[in-house]
């Protein structure tokens, strides 16, 4: 019997909700570490239950240490019965996660520098207004890249062959999806006002990595694909690298799904929020068996598909 290599996924914005903590919070170690993080995450109750409802789930100082907290808390959920991950793998703030999920950082340690990400973030944003990112779908990412730079975007996330994320001025924002429809494609404007992964962002790279490097990370438990080339990650000066020049540069999603494939993965699980990365995943490399801790009522339901998945 071939040993299963287990791949987790750690995923960006977009699919948080406010039930988010729900299923972890049946792991009593995982409730207790909710708990612990509500009160440096204003977003989440005194008791970690519930999102406060005083403000946007989607604006990036609430979603992205929310989201950084959700994959930690549902890691400690089941990390007692999951396989020691291969690789780690995490979509943009997600990346992140995955540190976190590989030991490098405490929880609180990442869900603050979560926090720093997205202030860096939105200082950016303020100097720069006027930013937004749409999908491509139906392109070729070299015709998309081509068709995004004759209208100020640049490609921030590729996702597939013919799928991809632009990021640039709102501004154009229509004419660019009217010159891809009319050349055959679709797109998307997504609701967000930040345009990350480009050079927008490049202000927050600096600070950032200085950020990355006071936090002193730890011996890492598995290896993290790095975002912006695929290539693992094991070291701390490398992932101060790869972290910090991740916020003004692309993302290489469909590279990291087969530098994956390519490490002999046979088993992926994305720990939530949402179901994305493991679609993505399955769909590029349907040997792999895939799923979402999404997909599943029970953490006992997640222990019992692991442990099938792994028979091979």
């Amino acid at each position: 019997m071939t040993r299963a290599r287990l791949l987790l996924l750690c995923p960006g914005q977009g699919d948080q909700h406010a039930g988010m903590f729900d299923l972890a919070r049946a792991s009593p170690a995982a409730s207790a570490l909710t708990d612990r993080l509500a009160g440096c995450i204003p977003a989440l109750s005194p008791d970690g239950q519930a999102l406060a409802v005083d403000g946007d789930i989607f604006a990036n100082r609430i979603a992205q240490p929310l989201i950084v907290a959700a994959t930690l808390c549902m890691w400690e959920a089941i990390r007692d019965f999951a396989p020691p991950p291969a690789l780690v793998a995490g979509y943009s703030i997600g990346e992140l996660s995955a540190y976190g999920v590989a030991g490098a950082f405490a929880p609180g340690q990442a869900v603050a520098l979560a926090t720093q990400r997205a202030q860096l973030m939105d200082d950016c944003q303020r100097a720069a207004p006027g930013q937004t990112l749409l999908t491509i779908t139906g392109l070729p990412l070299a015709s998309a890249s081509t068709l995004a730079a004759q209208h100020g975007y640049q490609v921030s996330i590729e996702t597939g062959e013919d799928t991809c994320i632009a990021g640039g001025p709102a501004a154009q924002s229509d004419t660019l999806q009217q010159a891809i429809e009319a050349a055959g494609a679709r797109s998307k404007r997504l609701p967000v006002e930040v345009a990350s992964h480009t050079h927008y962002m490049q202000n927050a790279v600096a600070p950032f990595a200085e950020a990355l490097r006071e936090a002193v990370l730890q011996p890492m438990q598995a290896p993290i694909l790095a975002g912006i080339d695929a290539a693992p990650v094991s070291a701390q000066a490398r992932a101060v690298e790869t972290l910090s020049r991740q916020l003004a540069e692309k993302i290489r999603w469909l590279a990291c799904m087969d530098a994956a494939a390519e490490a002999g993965i046979t088993v992926a699980l994305e720990l939530g929020p949402g179901a994305a990365l493991s679609r993505m995943l399955q769909n590029r490399h349907p040997r792999i068996s895939t799923r979402s801790v999404a997909d599943f009522r029970t953490l006992d339901g997640i222990r019992k598909w692991l442990e099938r998945a792994s028979e091979t």
